[in-house]
C-alpha cells in the first residue's frame, strides 16, 4: 500500500495540473522539461527491521535495491526524484501538460493565471482519504516552481507529504522523451 500511495503522490508531483476547467494555462514553452522534486513524509508506519542475518545472506545488489526500496518509501529521509518530459503545444492548449489526469482525484482551482496556480486537491481511496493544497508558479516562461502539503488519513493514521519542485525548460526538441 506504501509503495501505490507514493507512487500516487508521485505523479502529483509530476505537476498533474491541468484537469480542472476554470485554469489558465500557465506561460511556458513548449518542449522538453527537466523537473525535479523533493518529498518527505512524517506519520509512515515503521518499516519492519531486517534481521542481521537476512542482510548477512543478500548480495550487494539485492543490499543496494532493498535500500532503495526502503528510501523510495519515505524511510530515511527526503528524497529527490529527476524526471524529463515532453511538453507540446498541443498538450498546453489541451490542458494535459504535466497532467496523469487521475479520476480519484478532485481539483478545486482557488486562483490561476498565466503565471501562478493554486489549487485544492481531495483524492478518494479504498482505504484512505488524501486532501492537498498546490501553489505553481512560472517564475518565467522557462522555469517552473511549487509546493505541494498532503494530508492522508489510513487506518487511523495520519501521514503528512510536503513536495517541493522545480522544472527547467531544455530545449525544442524532445528527442525519444514523451
Amino acid at each position: 500500500m506504501r509503495t501505490k500511495l507514493l507512487l500516487a503522490l508521485i505523479v502529483f508531483s509530476s505537476l498533474s495540473l491541468w484537469a480542472a476547467d476554470k485554469i489558465t494555462p500557465l506561460n511556458v514553452k513548449a518542449g522538453l522539461w527537466e523537473m525535479t522534486s523533493t518529498h518527505s513524509m512524517t506519520g509512515m508506519p515503521a518499516m519492519p527491521a531486517i534481521p542481521p542475518d537476512t542482510l548477512a545472506k543478500m548480495t550487494p545488489e539485492q543490499r543496494a535495491r532493498m535500500e532503495a526500496a526502503m528510501k523510495q518509501s519515505g524511510a530515511g529521509g527526503p528524497t529527490t526524484n529527476v524526471r524529463k518530459e515532453c511538453i507540446t503545444k498541443e498538450k498546453l492548449e489541451k490542458r494535459s501538460a504535466f497532467d496523469e489526469n487521475r479520476k480519484d482525484c478532485t481539483r478545486t482551482v482557488v486562483s490561476s493565471t498565466g503565471s501562478k496556480l493554486e489549487m485544492k486537491i481531495h483524492c478518494e481511496g479504498k482505504e484512505q482519504g488524501t486532501d492537498g493544497t498546490f501553489l505553481l508558479e512560472a517564475v518565467s516562461s522557462e522555469n517552473v516552481k511549487g509546493t505541494m502539503q498532503f494530508v492522508t488519513n489510513s487506518s487511523g493514521r495520519t501521514m503528512n507529504m510536503n513536495f517541493t519542485f522545480n522544472s527547467r525548460y531544455l530545449g525544442p526538441a524532445c528527442g525519444d522523451v514523451k
